[in-house]
């Protein structure tokens, strides 16, 4: 019999695979205790970030393509063996086992298979480039930033995402209390495992996790105490949180109510306030105009995949064109909503230019400047955040971010 974490990693591989489902709603949709899942979940990650290793490391072994369902349980038990450097006979047990239920008839050859892989798959594996983002997604980055960059971005995405904490107070004493590493600009990162909800200070409210990238849209923003400020497509509500502490008066507008949830949350967790508003941003008129708005806009979250393996094999580029649409309509209603004189920082957590770069042409931008920023990350007067940067630190999400004025 399998273990429940395996088969449930299993499943979450195969409906992003095969079903074409993403991660969080698979997640969302089952039921399991929480060491189970988060288990799963590491799993299922790890596998979808190696396959391309991973099929180069069972390709010597296998004369005919398998089924579907064994492929993915051959897939997820070399990564556990090649990548996470688990014990050779436990694996290739449960891997035995777990194919007993989706296929009797392999069971042998995926005895004998990942045996062959334990003994002597690590140096194909090793040897293997990167798993290659989707045909849809590569063609269009390597259009933007060429064919070594999208390279280099694919290695990233195969390293994963360190986990990144944002402080309410001082950063320092936060990296110090969880034994983090402090980054510039101020982000507390912390490597390897870790379990948010027992780190020294959550329970106080003295940290939330935010993607050193997505922190910096509102420190560009610089909010002042008193100050009206909306942010704009608020949850999971990391910005809402930072523009909070800054002292501002703080709209978190967002369409989903479910989602504004989270933000509540956090909110009470930290003892922090912000009036929450579930509304359309199309169709939502703001009472007065606001000093400042900061505005991450839906987009691809094509940043992410580093976090989000599951993104390029769920999505295949459809709905582009509209996505690019509703960005501009968004940018050109919350600049009404501004006091003449007032900044808007518009961000995606994507990499395409169209939704970034190209957003804010016509707009009078700001071009930010901190000791923290890197010459490197400059994009005409906006900054382009990738995460093949700060590769000895662990990456970043790949970012636009621009500040505009309103004349």
């Amino acid at each position: 019999m399998a273990d429940a974490a395996r088969e449930l990693a299993l499943s979450f591989i195969k409906g992003v695979l095969a079903q074409r489902i993403m991660m969080s709603d698979l997640v969302a949709a089952t039921q399991a205790p929480p060491e189970v899942m988060a288990r799963a979940q590491r799993l299922a990650n790890a596998t979808l970030r190696n396959l391309g290793p991973a099929d180069a490391a069972l390709k010597p072994y296998i004369k005919k393509a398998p089924p579907a369902p064994v492929r993915d349980v051959l897939r997820l038990a070399t990564v556990e063996l090649l990548a996470l450097g688990e014990a050779a006979h436990g694996v290739v047990s449960e891997a035995v086992s777990l194919t007993r239920q989706v296929s009797p008839r392999a069971t042998g050859m995926a005895n004998a298979v990942l045996r062959r892989v334990a003994e002597e798959g690590q140096a194909a594996f090793d040897a293997a480039p990167p798993t290659r983002m989707a045909n849809w997604l590569r063609g269009r980055l390597g259009a933007a930033y060429g064919n070594a960059v999208v390279a280099q971005i694919e290695a990233a995405h195969g390293a994963g995402a360190p986990l990144d904490l944002s402080a309410k107070g001082d950063p320092a004493a936060l990296a110090e209390a969880v034994g983090g590493t402090l980054l510039p600009g101020g982000s507390v990162r912390i490597q390897g495992p870790a379990q948010v909800s027992a780190l020294p200070g959550f329970e106080e409210g003295a940290f939330w996790v935010q993607d050193a990238a997505a922190a910096i849209p509102a420190k560009l923003l610089a909010p002042q105490p008193g100050k009206r400020v909306l942010d704009l497509c608020a949850a999971p509500g990391g910005k809402t949180l930072q523009l909070a502490a800054a002292g501002a008066d703080v709209t978190a507008l967002d369409l989903s109510e479910r989602r504004l949830k989270r933000v509540e949350e956090n909110l009470a967790r930290t003892g922090l306030t912000a009036k929450l508003v579930a509304a359309d941003a199309l169709t939502w008129m703001p009472e007065e105009a606001f000093d400042a708005i900061l505005l991450d806009a839906p987009c691809s979250a094509t940043g992410t995949i580093r976090r989000h393996p599951d993104l390029p094999h769920v999505k295949d580029g459809k709905g582009l064109k509209e996505l690019f649409a509703l960005q501009a309509q968004m940018l050109e209603r919350a600049m009404g909503w501004l006091k003449p004189g007032g900044r808007l920082v518009y961000c995606v957590c994507s990499l395409l230019p169209e939704e970034g770069e190209k957003q804010v042409e016509g707009h009078e931008l700001i071009r930010p400047e901190a000791d923290w920023i890197e010459e490197s990350w400059r994009a005409g007067n906006g900054l382009r955040l990738r995460p093949d940067f700060w590769p000895d630190r662990g990456g970043m999400d790949g970012f636009y971010m621009a500040v505009l004025r309103k004349p």
